[in-house]
């Protein structure tokens, strides 16, 4: 039975991901190993940004119960290093208009095996059902779609024909994407939302 869980687990985590890069001609385009490099550019961005963090910012020496908002805004003001990863590997893929579909879903691939694939191996299939585990496979859906569209804010960013008044609407974007984990922290301690309602 519990095996049984794992694998529904995985399926319900891995599968959209196949799905996508079946339907949406990637697979037509022979583009595997590009997302492979843009995982591999997601794993040096990752490392890049623990480094950062490591150096530059100290633990908080608050007490467990209270949440710094300057120290976590300064923490996440390093996630702008995604946008600028994903702009290096839009940059080295070449032209065409697949190249941020190609970006995101190497980046939100390469995040679902290094974030979400252990915790559901080892916790999925323990002796116990716990819906936690359904909830890191819904998670990984939302994260595909937040990467990919993550990385066409990055592409239209990047592109020159962008009408000036869609450039704003653009950067509120990017930086409300970059914001994300503190606004969902400050939901949670401000509003106490729980994990269903915060996935939904």
């Amino acid at each position: 039975m519990t095996f049984f869980h794992f694998g529904n687990c995985v399926a319900l985590a891995f599968v959209p991901y196949v799905i996508v890069y079946k339907c949406s001609g990637l697979a037509e385009y022979s583009a595997f190993w590009k997302c492979v490099n843009a995982g591999a550019a997601y794993l040096f961005t990752q490392l890049c940004k623990l480094l950062i963090l490591a150096t530059f910012f100290p633990a908080s020496d608050l007490p467990a119960g209270q949440f710094d908002v300057v120290g976590e805004f300064l923490k996440s003001t390093v996630d702008l290093a995604d946008l600028v990863g994903l702009h290096m590997v839009m940059s080295r893929i070449g032209k065409g208009p697949l190249k941020f579909l190609i970006s995101g879903m190497g980046w939100a691939t390469s995040e679902l095996i290094m974030t979400k694939f252990l915790p559901l191996w080892v916790g999925a299939r323990g002796i116990e059902f716990d819906w936690k585990y359904m909830q890191i496979s819904l998670d990984s859906n939302v994260s595909l779609v937040h990467h990919i569209s993550l990385a066409t804010l990055v592409w239209l960013y990047s592109r020159t024909d962008l009408h000036k008044s869609a450039l704003p609407v653009v950067i509120t974007l990017l930086a409300l994407s970059s914001y994300r984990p503190l606004i969902v922290e400050i939901l949670i301690h401000a509003v106490g939302l729980g994990s269903w309602t915060l996935l939904l």
